[in-house]
């Protein structure tokens, strides 16, 4: 279980990236029924203002020994080209074999590939840097295609904003979709989202005037067991169906098709932690035709079928 969380600060510090641990791990949200976690700072150099990527200082209260023995060490990116403390790489490895897990936020990759973690795993980084990572460690299988990647114990993300994703992941691994939701919502971010980070490298911004879909998805996040179309969508949007189709791909990344399934198959994982509901109602209640399309989609997504997520996943199992 998620209890303590340690983050590791070293210069530079990358102040967006350390916020998002901050924010995900370090605010107290037991008001909304959310776990507390034991959330540390630290540093080679504790008590000492460090200099960061915007050009402010920051202080870690704790020293570097505080961050041993927890469930998460995470690194906030930094420098792409070292060096890098030997003590800090050392607690990485020593956090690895003793069962614990390490995270890094865009470029912090680089600092889990010096310590030797990311031989023989899939991992993920800025796109920027990803070129340099793959040939800095040919042992690593570097994918520019996804927002983060878990393999092992070893969580990677890609640039910056996809921090979030990857510790709402980790959060949602461990402690379940609701402690997910609520830790979003209170963030004002979406819970899950679809697509990689090759969308903000090729694809262009769109020309015409836009106002955003974030109220669309919303409108249709509030209703995943009704029927949604490309043109019902285009038309709920005011567009015609390809400037909509166009425009959803350049800002959510995906197509629509692939974020409604994306978003029924969250709202199962949801139902069958929290509920009862045998596997055909879920389905129903989901969006999805039958027990057996959900079956295909959660098992496509999550790697494993319903039944089995509930009995790992389940507060209070039911019957599938």
């Amino acid at each position: 279980m998620l209890r303590t969380v340690a983050v590791v600060a070293e210069e530079p510090v990358a102040t967006f990236e350390l916020g998002v641990l901050c924010e995900v791990f370090g605010v107290d949200r037991t008001d909304d029924g959310v776990p507390p976690f034991d959330f540390r700072v630290c540093s080679t150099r504790p008590g000492e203002v460090l200099r960061t990527t915007t050009g402010m200082g920051v202080v870690a209260p704790l020293p570097l020994e505080a961050a041993r023995g927890v469930d998460l060490v995470a690194i906030p990116g930094g420098a792409a080209d070292g060096p890098y403390h030997p003590a800090v790489l050392e607690l990485l490895r020593d956090t690895v074999a003793a069962g614990g897990r390490v995270l890094s936020v865009c470029s912090g990759a680089f600092q889990l590939a010096a310590a030797g973690l990311l031989d023989g795993r899939e991992c993920t980084t800025h796109w920027r840097h990803a070129a340099q990572l793959a040939a800095e460690n040919p042992g690593a299988r570097v994918d520019l295609d996804v927002l983060y990647v878990e393999d092992g114990p070893v969580l990677t993300s890609a640039g910056t904003a996809a921090g979030i994703d990857a510790c709402l992941h980790l959060v949602r691994s461990e402690l379940g979709s609701d402690v997910a939701t609520r830790i979003a919502r209170r963030m004002v971010v979406p819970p899950h989202r679809s697509g990689g980070q090759r969308q903000f490298v090729e694809t262009p911004l769109p020309t015409e005037p836009c106002e955003g879909l974030q109220d669309l998805l919303e409108w249709v996040s509030e209703r995943l067991d009704e029927e949604h179309s490309i043109p019902s969508l285009a038309r709920r949007a005011a567009l015609s169906e390809r400037t909509f189709a166009r425009r959803f791909a350049a800002e959510v990344g995906t197509t629509p098709h692939r974020w409604l399934t994306s978003q029924r198959v969250l709202r199962a994982r949801h139902l069958l932690e929290s509920t009862d509901l045998d596997v055909e109602r879920i389905a129903h209640a989901s969006g999805f035709a039958t027990a057996a399309v959900l079956r295909h989609h959660f098992s496509r997504e999550i790697g494993v079928p319903p039944v089995t997520y509930r009995r790992a996943f389940a507060h209070e199992p039911g019957a599938g």
